[in-house]
């Protein structure tokens, strides 16, 4: 491939990603209060929390089990040649209370093509797990606590009695056309209050 062909594709790539990564205007935070875009962030969580506990049972066990979880309830993955996905979540407590609210952020590189909404659950097993999430500047998956990424495959086999990593991801709720789902090279940054 061209060099001129390779930067053309890269320039458009980028512009593909930062067209389909620009926020809904009407649920923005610019068009709701902080508090209103907030609130609706809240529900928006409970409801991927509730649909993920419908699909995969085992998830509420695990919930029940661990010291927090954080929920990505729409997170847009897009790219061509060069990709970003990112989305806001909500950290709740085991017990269904707001311990905080949180981005995450990705870029990537490779052969994609594609747009894809989809939800993500961390289901954080350790106090050590969410002591670092929440005192890191910004937390770099793939760096700091063991992240397990849980298939449907082992969601059926599942238990909170094999349970061993600090911290294990559901990806849920996918729509779109977009191949190769995962949570390495994720940022997670704690949103401003």
């Amino acid at each position: 491939m061209s060099q001129k062909i390779l930067r053309a594709a890269v320039i458009l790539s980028a512009l593909f990603v930062a067209a389909c990564s620009t926020p809904n205007p009407t649920t923005s935070a610019t068009s709701l209060s902080n508090a209103d875009a907030r609130i609706q962030l809240v529900h928006d969580a409970r409801q991927a929390m509730n649909s993920l506990y419908a699909s995969t049972p085992h998830a509420k066990e695990l919930a029940n089990q661990s010291v927090g979880v954080l929920i990505f309830p729409g997170i847009l993955k897009a790219g061509l040649l060069v990709g970003g996905s990112g989305g806001n979540g909500v950290l709740f407590s085991n017990d269904g209370n707001v311990l905080g609210y949180y981005k995450v952020r990705a870029l990537s590189y490779g052969l994609q093509a594609g747009a894809q909404d989809f939800s993500e659950a961390m289901f954080l097993m350790t106090p050590g797990a969410k002591q670092y999430l929440e005192s890191s500047d910004g937390w770099s998956v793939g760096l700091g606590p063991s992240v397990v990424l849980a298939d449907k495959g082992m969601a059926k086999d599942f238990s909170t009695t094999t349970a061993r990593s600090d911290v294990y991801a559901f990806v849920f709720g996918e729509t779109g056309l977009m191949a190769g789902l995962g949570v390495q090279g994720q940022k997670i940054t704690k949103l401003k209050e």
